[in-house]
């Protein structure tokens, strides 16, 4: 009798350990979806700013059609794109891109770098990139974690016994990004 009140305590005690690991792993992949959302929600207010700051330079720099198109094409990609982490990246890393051409060419244009409407559309989406940044840093960290959980003893049993998976690194692939600037004197 006591034999067998051990064994359904020890039997109880695995139950309760393995649904521990469970329901943290569960936790883990809702906060990584979480922070994911985080990111979404920033992208398509950059998405929303895109149109308006591409109007504000065509009034000024109308024949600059190439860039135009170039920033227009990767916004459309990146807001139809619905693959992996790591894909998904990559094209916002290619509207990064397009865009910083776009700002490159109001350079050109003294007008369009007074011009108010610009500033602004130009300060906010700053914002929002910065917004991009801190949530992109975000959902590494809650990925981090969550990988840590599926890989490390003794949560990688269970992980693996309910087919759990990390999550891909929302990571820079640009190389200028990853340089440090170089400042002179």
């Amino acid at each position: 009798m006591i034999s067998l009140i051990v064994i359904l305590a020890i039997g109880l005690v695995a139950a309760f350990w393995i649904t521990g690991i469970y329901n943290g792993l569960v936790r883990g992949r809702n906060e990584v979806k979480s922070a994911w959302s985080s990111i979404d929600v920033q992208l398509k207010r950059r998405y929303d700013l895109i149109p308006n700051l591409i109007e504000t330079v065509k009034g000024y720099a109308g024949h600059e059609r190439q860039t135009l198109e170039s920033v227009i094409h990767a916004r459309q990609q990146a807001i139809d794109f619905t693959g992996s982490v790591e894909d998904k990246a990559k094209i916002e890393n290619a509207l990064t891109s397009s865009l910083r051409s776009l700002f490159a060419l109001a350079e050109a244009y003294p007008q369009l770098k007074a011009n108010e409407n610009f500033l602004s559309l130009q300060e906010e989406l700053a914002s929002t990139e910065n917004k991009i940044g801190f949530a992109r840093q975000y959902y590494n960290d809650a990925a981090m974690r969550y990988k840590n959980r599926v890989e490390v003893f003794p949560s990688n049993i269970i992980a693996n016994m309910f087919a759990f998976q990390p999550e891909a690194f929302f990571q820079v692939d640009a190389a200028e990004e990853k340089v440090a600037p170089k400042v002179k004197f």
